[in-house]
């Protein structure tokens, strides 16, 4: 074990992000060179330790405020039991490692670095986080920061019995950032929590990208969700802003919000495409059939040789209120938008529908128009015209009728759709308004998309 003295000006850089030591040390360990627990716990505060490339045996537990980092090749191992590094003090920074081999069990919060509640303002980056039940578990540590990690998760197994990739618990202020996560059970997994960033993660192979569950006043940025059973999952939170983020070929949902209120959902993509069918098949385990399938074009055939077209449902909505939806790009699925369960108060504005087979399902009676201030939505399939050409179409859009709904509650309805008993209830709808039921309309439909271009991974 080598200990080398700072440069001046490296020093007073580094102590200057420190109330407190006087004095600072860089050490250097090689692989084999002593217990890297025992370096640790000789360490002072404020002290560098950097572990030369090989393996480095865990687990070691950061008891004081310290820097573990690694040059290019350093592996912090574990022995297959328990957390490979846990951090107990605050202001602590963990980089430039590969991290692998915890224990497997959740009730333990196995994982491969385990942030505790008292190591607040703690930094996790740019590591390389493998075959970890949990990748980082920040739990309870407020202000800390993951960020530029590449974590990939458990490959084989129930998909119930899989860690997440990042775990966060009741940590105020917490941000997620710039992560590359794949594998395991959920991507990035938030539960009573509050103030946090999710911002710029790329998450894939996994059941949800994001899931959220009682965590509010948090924004939710340019993440990009490839290949999951669910994309964004919302739910029991509010006062969010879910923002610019991308779904690319998932397979349930694009974006789901249940018992979610009083958020902002803005300039978001849910992009759906032909898939295998092993991919709903092999649901509840973890393995390739999570994963995103090659790029076929989005097509409205409910089954073509062994494919079926997801997201089922680009955006479903359950007792979910006073949301604000506008400007976003829903495309390629076989439901637009499923909105259900008494959902109140929800603006709809600006938003494009392109090639669902069902734009909209919604079986209540009440009748909601999805305008604002003027301004509707673009949807695919309207055949409007606007003859005075301010952009909007000049009669209103609905994108159900009654038969639709004799569809959704009866199935087995669906061999008589092209009857000609069907064509004409649909026919006499549009020449007798009174008809229709109650249900979703815009009255002031766009005869463009507002974005053009979708946003692309």
């Amino acid at each position: 074990m080598a200990r080398l003295s700072i440069t001046a000006l490296g020093m007073a850089a580094f102590l200057a992000a420190l109330p407190s030591p006087t004095w600072a040390e860089f050490i250097l360990q090689a692989p084999g060179a002593g217990s890297l627990q025992a370096v640790v716990d000789a360490a002072h505060p404020g002290d560098v330790i950097r572990l030369r490339a090989g393996r480095h045996d865990g687990p070691v537990t950061i008891g004081k405020t310290l820097t573990l980092e690694g040059e290019s090749g350093a592996v912090v191992a574990g022995g297959g039991s328990g957390s490979v590094i846990t951090v107990t003090a605050p202001r602590s920074i963990v980089r430039g490692l590969e991290i692998r081999g915890s224990g497997r069990s959740l009730s333990e919060m196995d994982s491969g670095v385990f942030v505790a509640k008292t190591a607040t303002g703690t930094r996790v980056e740019d590591n390389a986080i493998l075959d970890n039940l949990i990748g980082i578990y920040l739990h309870g540590a407020e202000d800390s920061l993951a960020k530029r990690n590449r974590i990939v998760g458990m490959r084989e197994g129930r998909t119930s019995e899989a860690g997440d990739g990042i775990s966060l618990w009741n940590a105020p202020g917490a941000q997620v950032i710039g992560n590359d996560i794949s594998f395991g059970r959920d991507g990035i997994f938030t539960k009573a929590s509050k103030r946090n960033v999710f911002r710029g993660n790329t998450l894939s192979s996994l059941r949800f990208a994001i899931h959220y569950m009682y965590t509010n006043d948090s924004e939710v940025s340019g993440n990009v969700s490839i290949g999951n059973s669910v994309g964004y999952a919302i739910m029991y939170s509010k006062n969010l802003h879910v923002e610019d983020n991308v779904s690319d070929g998932d397979r349930d949902h694009g974006l789901m919000l249940n018992y979610a209120n009083g958020s902002v959902i803005t300039g978001n993509t849910v992009r759906g495409r032909l898939q295998p069918v092993e991919r709903w098949t092999a649901a509840g385990r973890v393995s390739g059939a999570h994963a995103v399938p090659g790029a076929e074009p989005a097509s409205a055939a409910p089954n073509d040789g062994g494919m079926r077209l997801g997201p089922e449902k680009c955006v479903f909505i359950y007792n979910a209120n006073k949301n604000e939806f506008h400007d976003n790009l829903f495309e390629g699925c076989s439901i637009g938008i499923h909105f259900t369960a008494g959902s109140e108060g929800n603006a709809m504005s600006g938003n494009a529908f392109i090639r669902n087979r069902n734009q909209v399902k919604y079986v209540g009676t009440r009748h909601l128009d999805w305008s604002e201030g003027g301004r509707g939505n673009y949807w695919s399939d309207n055949p409007a015209f606007d003859l005075d050409g301010d952009g909007v179409g000049d009669g209103p859009y609905r994108p159900n009728d009654l038969v639709d709904r004799v569809l959704w509650t009866s199935p087995q309805a669906k061999v008589l759709m092209n009857s000609p008993a069907v064509q004409v209830i649909r026919w006499a709808q549009t020449q007798f308004p009174a008809l229709l039921p109650g249900g979703v309309v815009d009255s002031r439909p766009l005869m463009a998309p507002p974005r053009m271009e979708a946003p692309r991974p």
